[in-house]
């Protein structure tokens, strides 16, 4: 399998990429480190004699030396480097480039795995969308509270468990790593926006249209559609709002409106064109929103890119149509 091979060789590369930032430099590194790196006295000596008359080039060449013998130099490798050292810049671009390469191993198997991208969207979807429901139906509790049903919070809960079990069953399936997995993209997607709920909720909201829906639908049609050329907050134009109309609180399916919100904010496809309004909207729940609809931007290139590796002749749609 050539996508494993693939796969295979730049595992290997983040971690050269790793050793060149925090590995000790045979020409550089002090008696001391050396000591610590796993050397012994006789053969510091002998090291350091050597890079005086000509520096390592690479690792390989201490089995040149009568004192490093083949157990030391296995105990030694995934320590030390050679070459010459990093300035500081050529560290910071190679920690970018460990950490680009990192994530997409971790949330993609570099491209190889649709499944392992499907797992973290759909798990990513499950959070979002809880997320906008909290904040659109949990408002507060007086002096005359704006509160979900009973009926409506169970569905909701369990929807979430259900999909984020779903996701998470992918994941651990298709990743080599899946706790690193779950733990890379729980720093992306938890943080910030539960900071922002966090604030949201601190702060209060006292403002006009507090009892309508911050989420609004387009009311003129439904059908599939690729959402990719639109923005997640309607226009200020007041004959383009009377195409919009706010979601139905009094619907036992409403919960069902912030998942198709999440899916198409992330995905940027889907039958019903939800937004949310532009007119006394807290500045913190459009933070939240753009922070998903940026995110998604980030999961359709990826996506994009795996079917391209992983479905034969798809790239040639992709980069040629």
């Amino acid at each position: 399998d050539a996508n494993q091979v693939e796969y295979t060789m730049e595992r290997l590369r983040l971690r050269e990429l790793g050793q060149s930032i925090v590995g000790t430099n045979l020409n550089a590194a002090s008696p001391n480190e050396l000591l610590q790196v796993g050397f012994s006295p006789a053969q510091v000596q002998e090291v350091v004699d050597r890079r005086a008359q000509q520096p390592f080039r690479s690792l390989p060449e201490l089995l040149a030396l009568q004192e490093v013998d083949l157990a030391t130099y296995i105990k030694i490798r995934n320590r030390v480097i050679a070459g010459e050292s990093l300035a500081i810049f050529s560290r910071l671009l190679a920690a970018v480039n460990w950490l680009g390469l990192s994530l997409l191993l971790l949330l993609s198997r570099y491209g190889t795995s649709s499944w392992l991208v499907f797992g973290g969207g759909l798990v990513t979807i499950a959070w979002f969308g809880i997320l906008f429901w909290l904040v659109d139906r949990l408002r507060r509790f007086r002096p005359k509270p704006i509160l979900p049903t009973l009926a409506e919070t169970i569905w909701m809960l369990s929807s979430f468990v259900g999909l984020t079990v779903a996701g998470t069953l992918a994941i651990f399936r298709t990743a080599d790593q899946p706790w690193l997995t779950l733990t890379c993209l729980a720093i992306v997607i938890i943080p910030i926006p539960t900071l922002l709920l966090g604030l949201i909720y601190w702060r209060g909201r006292y403002h006009d249209l507090l009892e309508v829906s911050y989420f609004v639908e387009e009311g003129s049609l439904r059908q599939i559609r690729l959402l990719i050329g639109r923005l997640p907050v309607i226009p200020r134009f007041s004959m383009f709002r009377e195409r919009y109309l706010p979601i139905l609180w009094d619907r036992r399916w409403n919960w069902l409106n912030y998942y198709d919100f999440s899916f198409n904010n992330l995905l940027k496809l889907g039958f019903n064109d939800v937004r949310v309004r532009d007119e006394h909207l807290p500045g913190l729940i459009s933070s939240l929103v753009w922070y998903q609809w940026c995110l998604g931007i980030l999961y359709i290139a990826l996506l994009l890119w795996t079917f391209s590796r992983t479905i034969p002749g798809l790239n040639l749609l992709i980069y040629f149509r």
